[in-house]
């Protein structure tokens, strides 16, 4: 395990930590995995787990399954566009009016997400005033309603195919959109943890059979009216096993495999190689067992729950102080294992979820076995900060 330390260790010798760092081999194995598990669909990438523009071309370059990207904001869809990016799915709906107006000038490449009347007036206005037409995708909303709970997220509000059917005849008096697209993302697959948790591994079988028959019948109900459909998204790396096999859908995104944060080390159904690290320097030396690290507070979004603190990585065996946790300025870590460390030393943490270490650093260090292989911008490198 130690040696596995050392090889990091070697050529990021020279690296001044805090640093963030890509294993290529390992970011290519999980490159690998998503090829081979996404059964005969294209792989649509989700860009914010990502937040590179070069490891992007490089997932895409590896092969033709992988066609176009799932972005988080308008602005990064035309920038993306402008360096020569095609095929971009806005993931979310926006409201950003200078950059629609920027997309009225030219629409060509980039499809927007809408769930309300209230989207489609409002892109409406812009294609009528640039006297253009808006491609459109439904997201249309797979959670599963139970007593007291929701298993799933608040996103779309076409949640049944009543409000479809109404969402469909309202579309009928706007000239300047067209409906290309249908995606619907299982969040409560996708993304909730599964691992030695039976009642969430029952959840999600009773909500899977659920969702796959309301995609169909709602994919069904928006091509009844004529629309043809370029494309049908569903599904994340955390689903990808089960919604690869829907015969409606035609692609699925994947994002956070390719970096593999600690929230996908508790899935039952699949395991991938970490790739994405960083190092923090080791400045302090409390107690005989006690290291203490500057910086390292990296938290990722969503609920609060401990689990979303980075984790300690390697050398093996660390783990955080519960009182502590990892912190803006200082990270303490226990450690009781054979490496001898010492001040000025690194160690390395996992971020809880793909991508949002990006924001932290302006550059991704690349290593592969006990070489290094360069240095490539985040978006925050290139001078773009989107959310």
């Amino acid at each position: 395990m130690n040696h596995t330390y050392n090889s990091y260790c070697e050529p990021l010798k020279e690296i001044k930590a805090p640093a963030l760092v890509v294993d290529l081999d390992a970011f290519e194995a999980n490159i690998k995995w998503a090829r081979e598990n996404a059964g005969n669909k294209k792989i649509r990438i989700a860009t914010k787990s990502l937040r590179s523009t070069e490891l992007i071309k490089k997932i895409l370059d590896s092969s033709d399954i992988f066609q176009g990207l799932m972005c988080f904001t308008l602005d990064e869809a035309i920038w993306l566009r402008s360096l020569g990016f095609n095929d971009i799915l806005m993931g979310y709906p926006t409201a950003d009016q200078e950059a629609l107006d920027e997309l009225g000038k030219n629409p060509h490449d980039i499809t927007l997400m809408v769930d309300l009347v209230q989207h489609l007036e409002h892109l409406e206005a812009v294609g009528k005033k640039h006297h253009t037409t808006i491609s459109i995708c439904l997201d249309i909303d797979l959670s599963m309603e139970l007593p007291s709970v929701r298993f799933g997220v608040y996103r779309s509000s076409l949640n049944t195919r009543a409000k479809l059917k109404d969402f469909l005849d309202n579309f009928k008096r706007f000239s300047h959109l067209k409906i290309v697209g249908v995606m619907g993302y299982e969040a409560q697959i996708a993304g909730v943890m599964d691992k030695h948790a039976p009642l969430i591994k029952t959840l999600k079988s009773i909500s899977n059979k659920q969702l796959k028959l309301r995609r169909q019948k709602m994919v069904e109900m928006v091509t009844s009216y004529g629309h043809k459909l370029d494309f049908v998204n569903g599904g994340g790396t955390g689903s990808l096993h089960e919604t690869k096999k829907e015969k409606c859908v035609t692609e699925v995104t994947v994002g956070s495999a390719f970096y593999a944060p600690v929230l996908f080390d508790h899935y039952e159904a699949f395991s991938l190689r970490p790739s994405m690290f960083f190092t923090l320097p080791i400045v302090r030396h409390p107690l005989p067992h006690i290291y203490t690290c500057l910086g390292g507070g990296y938290i990722a979004s969503g609920s609060t729950d401990p689990i979303k603190q980075p984790a300690p990585y390697l050398p093996r065996g660390m783990k955080l102080l519960k009182h502590e946790g990892a912190g803006e300025v200082q990270t303490p870590v226990e450690y009781h294992g054979e490496q001898k460390l010492k001040l000025g030393d690194i160690v390395m943490m996992r971020y809880a979820k793909a991508g949002e270490a990006c924001e932290r650093f302006d550059k991704i260090h690349l290593v592969r076995k006990n070489s290094y292989e360069g240095v490539t911008p985040t978006y925050r490198g290139e001078g773009k900060t989107f959310l």
